[in-house]
């Protein structure tokens, strides 16, 4: 809760806006990763791998691996609980070649108690094409801790994933011919008409009249002239100050509200209090008396009241306020986060906060 308040003082300060890269800004067309996926054995555990039982697929991974390896397991009845399935998932970056390294995620998808000392067999990820890009192997970094007695068990994290850093290595690299462009799209993370029309003043202004031309909200074409790369390294350097819509967002689990400088609210008036309803149940059991016929019965009893807290009184906001002064006059005023995030919906709910407001 304080760390919440805090928040929120801090977010009624006005923040100047200041330029941004244009590399932080947009997406280039075409320079983009792919996802890569695999199953895998992971092997080495400490009797906390998959119940065979539970998880036919281990059993039957394990066996064509050791098959390939040379061992017979046809007819035999083993089941160890120091191995368990996995899925293998990583990111193949743009322009990665092979021989480099990537670092891949491991989860369990199986009934396995922890990942913690395991070591990932050599593992094939395929991309969504079916072609496998990378090989992944080594000793996994799980994230959390498991430990368990006959009566009782504590997990802290979330000891059945892990990552191995740096291992998988690349096999196959994507074809893309990136230096035959004559052309290249950006295209911007958060579409506006304003921040595109601002990228293509800085690129022209700097590369030459023409270079770039706004197509819409979301997209700049920009002319290659030249090596691509060359191109691309002067543009995403040069920086431009973005512009974004007025918009507040409300995390009501842990009471955050965020908002940007541009936010106003019209004239209105507030007021907040809080009921407290309070119903209290109290039976009470009536006995006969000693060796006298009759029977036990429970009397119900009921206490019920109703309090008012008190809250904020009628008050007056100005219209064209700042949204942060409203907050901090609020924080001013010891209001708690979670009354101050029933405020705003009212204020959005009466018309009057000009903004695009977000609940989660």
């Amino acid at each position: 809760m304080l760390r919440a308040v805090f928040a929120l003082l801090l977010l009624a300060l006005p923040v100047a806006a200041e330029p941004i890269r244009i590399k932080d800004l947009v997406e280039f067309d075409g320079v983009r990763g792919n996802d890569l996926v695999g199953y895998g054995l992971v092997v080495g555990l400490n009797g906390t791998g998959d119940g065979l039982r539970n998880a036919p697929f281990t059993e039957e991974i394990m066996s064509n691996l050791l098959e390939r390896l040379g061992v017979n397991v046809a007819g035999e009845d083993f089941r160890p609980r120091n191995v368990a399935a996995v899925f293998v998932t990583a990111s193949l970056p743009p322009f990665a070649r092979a021989g480099s390294r990537i670092d891949v995620t491991i989860s369990a998808i199986g009934d396995a108690k922890s990942l913690l000392g395991g070591t990932l067999v050599m593992t094939p990820l395929n991309g969504a094409d079916g072609a496998i890009y990378a090989v992944a192997q080594g000793t996994i970094i799980a994230g959390g801790i498991s430990a368990e007695g006959d009566a009782a068990r504590v997990v802290q994290g979330v000891p059945t994933s892990g990552t191995i850093p740096a291992g998988a290595r690349v096999e196959r690299e994507v074809e893309f011919d990136f230096t035959s462009l004559e052309s290249l799209r950006l295209a911007l993370r958060n579409p506006d008409f304003t921040t595109a029309a601002r990228i293509e003043t800085a690129i022209n202004r700097e590369m030459g009249r023409g270079t770039a031309a706004m197509m819409d909200a979301g997209t700049v074409q920009l002319r290659l002239s030249g090596s691509p790369a060359h191109v691309l390294a002067q543009v995403e350097n040069l920086t431009v100050e973005p512009e974004t819509r007025a918009r507040v967002v409300v995390d009501q689990r842990s009471g955050t509200i965020v908002m940007g400088e541009d936010v106003r609210i019209s004239r209105v008036a507030v007021s907040q209090g809080n009921l407290t309803l309070r119903i209290e149940e109290s039976p009470v059991a009536v006995q006969p008396n000693p060796f006298s016929p009759g029977e036990t019965i429970v009397l119900p009893r009921t206490n019920a009241a109703i309090e008012q807290e008190q809250g904020i009184g009628l008050a007056e906001v100005a219209g064209g306020t700042n949204l942060s002064q409203v907050v901090a006059g609020l924080n001013a005023l010891g209001v708690a986060p979670y009354d101050m995030i029933d405020i705003l919906k009212s204020i959005n709910a009466a018309g009057a906060l000009h903004a695009d407001f977000m609940v989660r």
